[in-house]
């Protein structure tokens, strides 16, 4: 299994395309990142404290006028972030390097789009070319073939994943400096009576992995197709029409009918869970989760039945 996945890694990697590929996702994240940071004026990274001292007298001001209106919880909690960061010096995130490494995570659908591209073609350009045939004699079976295609194909967006953020990471670093590489990020505790510090890198993360499960059920949706229908353009187009529009259409399908929530494109974006948004009422994190598994089983035995099962033209 681990030189068949080898294999297709060669395959992968010897090809100008993919490194291509790296440059396009990487080069567009810096490019936006050098004009943010020479064009946007960017006032609180240098006066942060004296705009912060604003911000409390106004959400102050904001408080005592407002009584003990029930809208008030939220102005209060940030007023509390405010006081604890002036108290305990720490700079709000737009004024660290923090800023653009979590502006990275808007460039994960172009690492999906990569990948989609990988993964419609792995398959299909093996029917194209004939070379299905010299696979096909090996002694390994079809379904570790086809497994070691698909593996193959997220190792490629892990490591462009990987790429993204390492790169993210020195990118701004080198622009606004490493000095603010151990800032915590400021949140308010379930109860709303304390502040609290949580690592910033860990948030970056955790909005990579809450990203990469749009990526993995559009990945395997796209291997499905070019296992399917053996097109590597019809499984890219697809999919990448898919990934662009579905969530749009749903989101129109939403406000008229509740069977849309058992759409795949409902479901895709866990965060609607996290902040108390759900596309539709009545959703759950558990609900989205199982929707998912079941579209994520379904589209891997479609992929195994029509390449295990189809017949190849000698």
């Amino acid at each position: 299994m681990l030189n068949l996945i080898r294999n297709e890694n060669m395959k992968l990697y010897r090809r100008p395309r993919t490194w291509i590929m790296f440059g396009i996702v990487l080069g567009l994240y810096a490019f936006v990142m050098l004009m943010m940071h020479f064009f946007t004026n960017e006032t609180m990274t240098d006066n942060w404290r004296d705009r912060y001292e604003q911000d409390r007298q106004h959400l102050s001001e904001t408080l005592n006028a407002n009584g003990a209106s029930p809208g008030n919880e939220q102005l209060t909690q940030e007023l509390m972030k405010i006081e604890y960061a002036l108290e305990h010096d720490i700079p709000p995130v737009h004024a660290t390097m923090w800023s653009g490494v979590m502006d990275s995570t808007g460039f994960i659908i172009l690492v999906t789009i990569m990948t989609v591209v990988v993964a419609g073609d792995i398959v299909a350009s093996e029917f194209t070319w004939g070379t299905i045939k010299m696979l096909l004699i090996r002694p390994a079976s079809r379904a570790k073939i086809l497994l070691s295609k698909y593996l193959a194909s997220f190792l490629f967006a892990l490591l462009l994943l990987l790429a993204l953020l390492s790169f993210s990471i020195v990118l701004n670093g080198i622009l606004t400096g490493f000095s603010g590489f151990g800032q915590p990020m400021l949140t308010v505790n379930d109860a709303g009576d304390k502040v609290e510090e949580v690592s910033l890198l860990g948030n970056v993360l955790k909005a990579y992995a809450l990203s990469t499960v749009e990526l993995i059920m559009f990945v395997t949706m796209s291997f499905m197709i070019s296992s399917v229908f053996r097109s590597s353009a019809l499984a890219i187009a697809l999919s990448i029409v898919a990934l662009l529009l579905g969530y749009l259409v749903t989101l129109n399908l939403a406000m008229y009918f509740d069977w849309a929530k058992y759409l795949l494109f409902a479901n895709t974006d866990l965060t609607q869970h996290l902040e108390g948004r759900p596309l539709i009422e009545g959703m759950t994190m558990t609900f989205s989760i199982a929707m998912l598994a079941i579209y994520f089983a379904a589209f891997n035995f479609f992929s195994w039945l029509f390449f295990t099962k189809r017949d190849v033209a000698s």
